[in-house]
């Protein structure tokens, strides 16, 4: 166990960013909690796999010295795609962030104008919104256990995610230092935010076009004209085209609509304006 425990220290040493990047994706672990779940993780999936193939290939020669080399191959790889697994979590509530924070910053706005007082305005926000609101509620939470309101908010700041609610927040901040109205500064970050959404959107727009002109090429046209080709080859020449080529030829179409929808879904702004 002391072994383990030192390999654990020294993976969790050679990742330094781990403990913010774990609390900015919402993940309650510490780094070397994380670390060692992952490593069981990857072992216990590398084991999983390498047993299957081993029940699939057990008449091939030298299957040990084989699968002895493969072994740490595929844990080290299901060991950093695990291990990226906050990175991934962190894009998704940036992504959903985004979303909200205009909306988000307008509501504040809204009810700072009112003479709602700033910790009932965060309350109100974190009822009204799913993923800013989780992060009022955790504001909201450190002042009522004594933390300043300021110190809570530059913490929140560290750990957020979307830079566009950072800068938010970064105002309310400033405003209480200065001793200015929040919500006139508030006013003008929300429209800056706004403006850069709808550059983002009309740069979407642009890029969407040969997307689509691609897709209707290499994915509809292409492979239309190409099936139908092969179909009238083979009746000259005599290839007979069995069953497992049309569904390899099927799969491959499924991908090629499969890679699109990604690169399509991935490109697309996470703004709602």
């Amino acid at each position: 166990m002391t072994i383990l425990k030192n390999i654990f220290l020294m993976i969790t040493s050679s990742f330094p960013a781990l403990n913010i990047k774990l609390r900015q994706s919402g993940m309650k672990e510490t780094p070397g909690e994380f670390v060692k779940k992952t490593f069981f993780t990857s072992f216990y999936m590398t084991t999983g796999l390498v047993l299957f193939l081993a029940a699939i290939f057990s008449k091939i020669k030298f299957l040990v010295v084989i699968l002895s080399i493969v072994f740490p191959i595929l844990f080290m790889l299901m060991f950093l795609y695990f291990v990226k697994l906050p990175d991934v979590r962190i894009i998704k509530k940036r992504k959903e962030i985004d979303r909200e924070v205009v909306f988000a910053g307008r509501f504040l706005i809204v009810e700072m104008e009112s003479g709602v007082l700033l910790y009932n305005a965060m309350a109100n926000v974190a009822k009204s919104y799913k993923e800013i609101g989780k992060v009022f509620k955790d504001i909201l939470n450190s002042i009522d256990m004594g933390t300043g309101i300021e110190d809570a908010l530059n913490e929140a700041i560290e750990f957020t995610p979307s830079p566009d609610f950072r800068r938010v927040l970064w105002q309310i901040v400033n405003a209480l230092r200065t001793g200015s109205d929040i919500s006139e500064s508030l006013k003008s970050v929300v429209e800056q935010i706004t403006r850069e959404q709808i550059i983002e959107i009309n740069t979407y727009a642009k890029k969407l076009n040969p997307l689509a002109m691609f897709y209707m090429i290499i994915a509809v046209i292409l492979p239309s004209l190409g099936v139908t080709m092969m179909i009238v080859l083979s009746s000259f020449i005599s290839i007979q085209l069995s069953l497992p080529v049309l569904v390899g030829v099927a799969v491959l179409l499924g991908i090629l609509q499969l890679i699109f929808f990604v690169i399509i879904k991935s490109s697309r702004p996470a703004v709602s304006v």
